[in-house]
């Protein structure tokens, strides 16, 4: 007679299974999409490691891994990825928020705090999922941020997660190119996670971003700064006095962007290293 598949073996199983097709974190995808599938969090995988599963059981986890199979991100497939302790919504419709992000986080809370506790304006610009401007929001309560996209599916993702996380009177959505909806309105802080791939190197990323990420959130032009530049120019007449810029930056983009901001006329620039030691997060300030 056959072993039983339990939750221990499907999930060991699962992880053999995507790591022998190259995918990296085999181990932790397969656990997140079992224990989706079971609708259990992770560490009921071993509280319950020797429960047998039923036939309905394994033809759930069968589909979620057949679309992992396929290269679909895990959070696409789950529906979410949690971000600054909070849960996002997200689906193809945006980009699925990076822990490097949170970095952009970082920085954009110190700036805020020392601005004091009065009412505050933010302005992010290519919002996406929503996840810098609602988490600002709800982590500073004296501030407000008008969120701006290009795309209307990714607003309207955007808007599922404000009404979602309780933000609906903190964050503003507005369709448009980067500062044109707003007009002429100054902030306390701009903040932009701007697509900064280069165009030839969009192709050869790994097949989960390629073929499942929108192009137009990725795709930086030429040399990855198109956006980039439009974000930096325009910045300064939409910031109040002593207020500041705050970009995510590809890896090697740390010269090229202090270079940008210096050139448009802001006396305090700096570039903050990720987890890995490379270029992340540019911060211009007006001091």
């Amino acid at each position: 007679m056959n072993d039983p598949w339990t939750i221990g073996r499907v999930s060991t199983w699962t992880a053999r299974d995507l790591a022998g097709r190259g995918i990296e974190g085999a181990r932790l995808d397969a656990e997140l999409l079992v224990a989706h599938a079971l609708g259990l969090r992770r560490i009921d995988l071993y509280l319950r490691i020797d429960q047998p599963l039923n036939d309905a059981e394994l033809a759930k986890i069968r589909g979620l891994l057949e679309r992992r199979r396929r290269r679909e991100p895990v959070a696409y497939i789950l529906g979410y990825r949690d971000f600054y302790n909070r849960r996002f919504a997200v689906d193809s419709r945006a980009l699925v928020p990076r822990p490097e992000t949170e970095l952009v986080i970082e920085a954009a809370i110190a700036r805020l705090k020392a601005r004091g506790d009065g009412p505050l304006r933010v302005l992010d610009l290519g919002t996406g999922t929503g996840a810098i401007a609602i988490t600002l929001a709800l982590e500073i309560p004296s501030l407000t941020v008008d969120a701006v996209d290009l795309s209307e599916a990714a607003l309207a993702l955007a808007r599922e997660n404000v009404a979602a996380l309780g933000a609906e009177s903190r964050v503003t959505l507005h369709h448009g190119s980067l500062y044109k909806p707003i007009g002429e309105a100054r902030y306390d802080l701009i903040v932009s996670n701007p697509p900064y791939i280069p165009s030839a190197e969009c192709d050869t990323l790994m097949p989960d971003v390629a073929l499942f990420e929108p192009r137009l959130a990725l795709d930086g032009g030429a040399d990855g700064l198109l956006v980039l530049r439009t974000v930096v120019a325009g910045a300064l007449s939409h910031l109040l006095p002593g207020a500041s810029l705050v970009v995510e930056l590809g890896h090697d983009q740390g010269p090229a962007a202090r270079a940008l901001a210096e050139a448009a006329g802001f006396p305090a620039v700096s570039v903050t290293l990720d987890y890995a030691r490379l270029d992340r997060v540019l911060t211009a300030d007006l001091t």
